[in-house]
Parts: C-alpha cells; structure tokens; sequence
C-alpha cells in the first residue's frame, strides 16, 4: 500500500513535497491528536517540548494514513475538521496554522460497512474517497510478488552496503519458489 501511495506521490506534482506515512493503528488513542495535530510545550505532562504533528509535516505534501478503518471515532471527528478547514491547532495552543495536504489513505476494513455499522465517519468517508483503488491481495497478485522483493532487497543492499563486511542479499530461485508457493 505504501510503495503504492509514494509511486502516486512521486508521479505529482507535489513529487518534491513531504511524504508523510502513519500506520493509524499503531498510535495510541490517547496520543492521535498530539501525533497528528503536534503540541506545545507543557501542553500535557511529558510535553518537555513543542513539536509539530504529521499533518504539519506533510504540509505542501502528500499524508499517507495506512489503516485509516483503525483511526478512533474522536480523531476521526478532529482530521475531518482539519481537511475541510485546511488548517490545525496543535495541542495546548490557540494559533490555527493553514496547512494544504494531499490525503491517500488505505485500509483493509470494508469502510463501506464500517460507515453503516457507524464505526466510521460517514462525511470523512466521502472527504477521502474522492477517488477509490481496490488493489487485491498480493495472493491474488503473483506476478508482482518477485517485484516486490527484488525492491526490498535491492533498498536492504543499498540501505547495508556500507557496513563493514556487508555482501549483497539475493534470494535464490528455490526461495523464491517456496514465498510464490504460500497462499
């Protein structure tokens, strides 16, 4: 999903612009509003400073939400807000700062029946989904699997290659069998 959003990215023209990805899932529902809005300092205990949020970060650029069917209620209510104002308030200030980003979000909830079962926002639902790509799953996508590795392997070596004693990463053709074997 992600190589997807910055292959979107690069192609624009924002392409020289932040790219920002979040994995909703993975932040604390008590800390989505500082991770995604930023803070100020002694804007809560264990603020010892400011910092700017992602939607900030990304501002000019493109914010990628991977998982966004995980994303709260509450944050749901306060990114809606801040796509149709086009702007943010970081936590603990009274400053509203205009921001201009590009949304590409992605999940694997059916968001359809999150909207009806009313455990997503539906008018955040239609903010985002201008435009909608259902890409199957890479069972469903063999031919893109060996793509996929070549990459990672090829971003490892690069990422590597200047540690001592590195050799390059390949993976054999029995390997590769055996990952186009698994369901």
């Amino acid at each position: 999903k992600e190589l997807l959003a910055r292959a979107i990215h690069a192609t624009s023209l924002g392409q020289s612009k932040p790219f920002v990805a979040i994995n909703c899932g993975a932040i604390p529902s008590e800390l989505v509003e500082s991770e995604f809005f930023g803070h100020v300092k002694g804007a809560f205990t264990g603020a010892d400073r400011t910092r700017i949020g992602y939607i900030e970060e990304a501002d000019g650029g493109t914010l990628f939400l991977d998982e966004i069917g995980e994303l709260p209620l509450p944050a749901q209510v306060k990114l809606l807000r801040a796509l149709q104002e086009s702007a943010i308030r970081r936590v603990g200030e009274t400053v509203t700062r205009k921001v201009t980003i590009r949304v590409i979000a992605a999940t694997n909830h059916d968001l359809h029946s999150m909207v009806a079962g009313n455990g997503f926002r539906e008018d955040l639902f239609h903010r985002i989904a201008v435009g909608v790509l259902k890409i199957p799953p890479l069972r469903e996508r063999k031919g893109d699997l060996n793509l996929l590795v070549n990459h990672l392997l090829d971003r490892i070596n690069g990422e590597c290659a200047k540690q001592s004693g590195w050799t390059d990463k390949k993976l054999s053709a029995g390997a590769m069998s055996q990952l186009l074997a698994h369901p």
